[in-house]
């Protein structure tokens, strides 16, 4: 038998830390016109193209953990913006690569560059963003990131509504 918890939970704290922290980058890359969602898309573009990739929809949406549908919307936008280009892929009419204009290019080593000041000083805490406290935090956010949703077959209907 568990004991009640007296204070908040870990995916309490975890919800609100990543709230904390969109907000913080929403507002330190909103002067070069970017919402956080639109960062993360260009700044993973970024380091992809600087692999030699000129990664889909799909795999850009796959490395960012958005959805394939939001990050559709958000590269038409960015596409009007002038930030990115979309054309189809050669080898899979259905699919559509993504790649960063020069003034993407531009824009998004500004906005890596703000990020990165301000990882910083959220990470101060911890030591910044080199510190040893800071990679243990990383490795155990990587593992938790890693861990697989939900255990096969939690979802059953024929058990929702009951308690273990």
């Amino acid at each position: 038998m568990s004991k009640a918890s007296t204070g908040p939970t870990p995916g309490f704290l975890v919800w609100r830390l990543a709230n904390k922290w969109r907000v913080a980058v929403d507002r330190a890359v909103a002067p070069l016109g970017l919402t956080h969602a639109q960062y993360s898309l260009v700044a993973s573009l970024h380091g992809m193209q600087r692999a030699g990739e000129r990664p889909s929809q799909r795999r850009l949406a796959d490395h960012t953990g958005l959805e394939a549908l939001y990050v559709s919307k958000l590269a038409r936008a960015l596409e009007s913006a002038g930030l990115i280009e979309r054309t189809r892929d050669p080898r899979d009419p259905r699919a559509v690569q993504l790649a960063l204009t020069e003034q993407g290019q531009a824009v998004t080593r500004q906005a890596i560059a703000v990020v990165q000041e301000l990882l910083q000083r959220l990470l101060e805490p911890l030591g910044g963003l080199d510190a040893p406290r800071t990679r243990a935090f990383t490795d155990e956010l990587t593992t938790l990131l890693n861990a697989p949703l939900a255990p096969s077959g939690t979802n059953d209907q024929s058990t929702k509504g009951t308690t273990p």
